[in-house]
């Protein structure tokens, strides 16, 4: 009769695999990636939960940055909000004012017992989400900034200079006359166009965006973009639109679609962009830094920063805090930011991680990808430092309406301009009201 301890040790061991384990703290992380930047999402989790066992990350597409936001506003009033929240730049200003509903994410770390030092964060990101009083607000997650994507083929047939982009803007113009001439559809376009013509172009130029330090200084900031320079720029640019030059593709991240698809030769948007080119591109492309115009004093300044930050609500358990405090440290960690960057063109958030990169001869190997950093390691000034409004994402859809009327030949850049400051003042004084303390 056939011994039965090999059947009893395979019984035994089939039963060992089916006990539970120790069970796991969940964090549910919002966030509003898509594409390529979703699957970089949903990597991160699943690395970072094989990395320990204590702590799994669930991270949750919540649709754009706007719809995530005031779906978890609604979910943290009813009392079910997830532990971590994506929230885009233009949002700091109202998610800093919503005193109760998020946790310092200096004070997360601190309360974990985890190091936590800002200083080795690329100051111009930490900056950014850091109050007055120095306690950092948020944690730098994907933090972009614009630059300039050329498609290097369609510079080729036009008879243009494959390895140079137009630097300034008379170049950028007299570039897509000869695509257009070439027979190119769309010579030139732009996303995000607030950001891109508006924000980045005024610190780039370093001139002011909005009153008290672009808003850095306080609640009672105005908006300043109907200045001589940001009109000519827009006149400029709707020129562009009435001679075929510039090709007016939409709002937000919309038009990216068109270049990635070889539709339009020059586009200008975010270093966030640089993963779905690098993945999906047809054709050869190449990088650059914002074009600027030469006549004016200071320019080209630095570039603002862009992208979101990952923000820690309230109404927590002490446990489940220590598991977020636990993933900020892995994607803190050199390695994974640098690898993080490689992959997305969104910028390492520390200096180590940068160092790493370069050491690496990533840049060397790919000409181009390092000007996202290098815009924005620049030195700033009180012009250029970055932009922090109240109510800022309706203010964003204001200029987006306000611009159209521009490209679609209905108003003047500076009747469009003055419509966007008086608007937008508007709801700068209701936001300085409704947060005065």
């Amino acid at each position: 009769m056939p011994s039965i301890a090999p059947r009893l040790l395979a019984a035994l061991a089939v039963a060992a695999t089916a006990l539970p384990c120790a069970a796991q703290t969940e964090i549910q992380w919002w966030h509003s990636m898509t594409a390529v930047n979703n699957e970089w999402v949903n990597d991160l989790a699943r690395d970072f939960n094989a990395s320990q066992k204590d702590y799994r990350i669930v991270p949750t597409y919540k649709g754009s940055y706007d719809e995530s936001m005031t779906g978890a506003i609604a979910a943290f009033r009813a009392g079910n909000a997830p532990h971590i929240l994506q929230v885009f730049e233009v949002g700091t200003a109202t998610m800093m004012a919503s005193k109760g509903a998020v946790i310092p994410v200096g004070k997360v770390m601190q309360d974990a017992g985890l190091k936590f030092d800002p200083a080795a964060y690329v100051p111009a990101v930490a900056g950014y989400y850091t109050a007055s009083n120095g306690q950092m607000l948020s944690f730098p997650f994907n933090s972009s900034t614009t630059v300039f994507y050329f498609n290097k083929d369609a510079f080729k047939a036009a008879g243009l200079d494959t390895e140079k982009a137009p630097a300034t803007w008379p170049e950028v113009a007299l570039a897509a006359a000869k695509l257009k001439a070439s027979g190119h559809k769309c010579p030139f376009t732009t996303a995000w166009q607030g950001w891109t013509q508006l924000e980045s172009f005024s610190a780039w130029h370093n001139v002011e965006f909005a009153t008290r330090r672009n808003g850095l200084d306080g609640l009672d900031a105005r908006m300043k973009i109907n200045s001589p320079l940001h009109v000519r720029h827009i006149e400029n640019l709707a020129n562009m639109a009435k001679q075929g030059l510039f090709i007016y593709k939409g709002r937000g991240n919309v038009p990216e679609a068109s270049f990635v698809s070889g539709e339009c030769a020059m586009i200008t948007t975010s270093s966030g962009f640089y993963g779905n080119v690098a993945k999906n591109a047809k054709f050869a492309y190449g990088l650059s830094s914002l074009p600027f115009y030469p006549d004016v004093p200071g320019a080209p300044q630095n570039t603002v920063i862009g992208g979101a930050s990952l923000w820690v609500l309230s109404g927590k358990k002490p446990a489940e805090y220590k598991g977020v405090a636990a993933f900020f440290n892995y994607l803190s960690s050199p390695e994974v930011q640098s690898a993080s960057h490689k992959r997305t063109g969104y910028l390492p958030i520390t200096t180590a991680a940068y160092q790493l990169t370069e050491k690496s001869g990533f840049y060397k190997e790919r000409p181009g990808t390092d000007v996202a950093v290098t815009q924005m390691i620049r030195k700033t000034t009180d012009k250029s430092r970055g932009i922090r409004l109240g109510n800022y994402v309706q203010i964003r859809a204001i200029e987006d309406e306000e611009l159209e009327q521009v490209w679609s030949g209905r108003k003047t850049a500076k009747e469009a301009l003055d419509a966007v400051v008086q608007r937008g003042n508007e709801l700068l004084e209701r936001f300085e009201k409704a947060n005065r303390s």
